[in-house]
């Protein structure tokens, strides 16, 4: 998988897609990532957790989720999906593309296309 994207299979990246590709489509932040890290004494640091994330996005083989300026979630779906962000909880859950229907977007500005529409509804537990 990290060969056909491009990126060399070290040590530490194969141990990371072993944690996050292991257990089916999910979720992770980095922080997440880490902890699950330290439970499997795979060596690596924060910092590490955060390049390889950012590595494994940029050649395809996870999408970055923004839900707050501050936090950022890794889905292991790169598929055509949206998101339920689970507030309080600080869960992600997939909505099927086909669930959603979107009436109209902006004009795209010259010389720019369209790569994707995330759609993040957030949802909070009743009381």
């Amino acid at each position: 998988m990290m060969r056909r994207a491009g990126l060399r299979p070290t040590r530490q990246r194969l141990a990371l897609a072993s944690l996050l590709f292991g257990r089916g489509h999910r979720h992770v932040s980095a922080e997440a990532l880490h902890e699950e890290a330290i439970l499997a004494r795979v060596p690596v640091s924060l910092a590490t957790i955060y390049n390889t994330l950012h590595q494994f996005t940029e050649v395809g083989l996870l999408r970055e989720l923004a839900v707050d300026g501050s936090k950022s979630y890794f889905d292991t779906n790169v598929g055509d999906h949206h998101h339920f962000f689970v507030e309080g909880d600080n869960a992600m859950l997939d909505i099927p593309a086909s669930s959603v229907e979107i009436g109209r977007l902006p004009a795209v500005p010259d010389g720019m296309e369209i790569v994707r529409v995330d759609v993040v509804v957030r949802l909070r537990r009743k009381d």
